[in-house]
This record gives C-alpha cells, structure tokens and sequence, in this order.
C-alpha cells in the first residue's frame, strides 16, 4: 500500500510518496522550505504544492509540530500561534484535495523508528526517541504503545524550555561546537532519565547523521542509540499513521 507522507517541520515542509508495508520511501523526498511566520494558509499551500509535485492522489499522513487530537492543533512552538485550534487535517486537505490524517511530528517518527528502525528490538522496553531539529521532538513507548503528545521537549531547564538550550537548531544559531552542544544535550537527557528512566534511547533528526561527531561525549544509564531511518522517520511514519487510521475505519465500517 502506498501513502503520501508528509513531515511538517520549523524549517521546512518535506513529503515522498511511502510503501507503509517496507517502510521504504518509492520517490525522492520533495523539500520546500515552511513560510515565514508559519501561518496556516501558506503551509497549507505548500503541503498542495508537494502534492502537485509528486502528482499524488490518494491519502495523506501528515506529522505536525505540535499536541495533536483528531487531526486539531492544541499547541504552537515552532510555528504561528493562529495554528492553536486549527484542524490541520482539514486545513491541508481543503489545499491538497486529498484526506489528511495528522498526529505529533515526533509520534509518527517513532512509529516508524519502532516498526523498521533502532527500536524494533526493544519492544518490550521504555524507548524514549528524540528528534532533534528545530525544536526538541519526544516519543515514548512502553513495551510497544505509544504514548501520545509527551512533548517533553518543552520542561524547563535553567529557566528555559529544553529546546531553546539542546535543540540541534540550537547549535547552529549559537555556533556551538559538537562537544559544547553535547554539553547541553547531557544536561537534557540526564533530566529525561530523572523523569522516565527509559531503558533505551534513540536519537534522531537530521542531526543524527553526524552522530559521530557527538555521541563520544555523551553518557546515559539507559542504552544510547541513534536512529536508523535518520531524518526519513517522519514521512515515513507519517505514512504509516495515515494507514493505522484507515485500518481502524475500515474495522469499524465492518462491524
């Protein structure tokens, strides 16, 4: 079966068509980068246009940076604050003519991470996954399930949300060096293990591409991984939920 995924993001919105059974991406990821001001209907306009771009027809998934509840934003970090109370699901599928299903950016991701990346090993562990970009994305699972909109990357840490000091966006601004960054990402994970005692943890995000230049200054209880799917987790998870939600509607339809 295939769905169009699609990854929305502070920086950019990115979209490939997705094999849900593999976990395989069939097209070469669209990238166009999000709006300035990140407001709803120039987001929504980019979502058509990777939707033109990739001559799709047929239903969407969509990850979205946010606390997410049948396809309604509750939140807005990283992108305009009108997204509050907007049904991104209809917004996106009044733009792109097509169904959109729409959950937490980073959820879907570790969908994907757990189904065909570093975590499939571990369920039957605590596996926090992280996505480190713009902001910090969370997603824990317990022996599999999902724990919905943990949005842990938000707890404060010496008087600031986590991401503002440990995001991977973080250390471009402030021109960190891998090692100095690490310094703050330590900070972070060592407040995670304090709250949830993970048994694994898996980092991901575009970042996560240049592990080795990070992970040797980092140090957990929990076992340290890094993501598999790497910066594809989000598509292709966006994917898979779009068909979770499409599985659950057609057995409902049946009984």
């Amino acid at each position: 079966m295939e769905i169009l995924g699609i990854d929305v993001g502070g920086s950019a919105l990115k979209g490939a068509i997705v094999d849900v059974q593999s976990g395989k991406m069939l097209t070469e990821r669209v990238r166009i980068a999000t709006p300035e001001g990140g407001k709803p209907e120039d987001m929504a306009q980019v979502a058509g246009q990777i939707v033109e771009q990739l001559n799709w027809k047929g239903p969407i998934g969509c990850g979205f940076p946010a606390v997410v509840k049948k396809g309604v934003s509750y939140s807005a970090a990283n992108v305009d604050k009108s997204w509050i109370g907007t049904s991104v699901s209809e917004l996106f599928s009044k733009y792109t003519h097509c169904p959109v299903y729409t959950a937490n950016d980073a959820d879907v991701a570790g969908l994907a991470e757990m189904e065909f990346g570093a975590g499939k090993e571990y369920y039957n562990d605590v596996v926090l996954i992280l996505t480190l970009g713009t902001g910090i994305g969370t997603a824990l699972f317990s022996e599999g399930h999902l724990m919905p909109n943990m949005e842990l990357g938000h707890i404060e840490i010496r008087g600031k949300d986590a991401e503002k000091r440990a995001s991977a966006a973080q250390r471009t601004n402030k021109k960190l060096s891998y090692r100095r960054w690490a310094e703050h990402l330590q900070e972070y994970l060592e407040h995670m293990e304090a709250l949830i005692n993970p048994d694994v943890i898996i980092l991901g995000g575009g970042i996560s591409k240049d592990a080795d230049k990070f992970m040797q200054y980092l140090n957990t209880r929990a076992k340290l991984l890094t993501a598999v799917l790497l910066n594809q987790a989000g598509i292709v998870g966006a994917a898979m939920y779009a068909k979770q939600q499409l599985s659950a509607a057609e057995n409902t339809a049946k009984s």
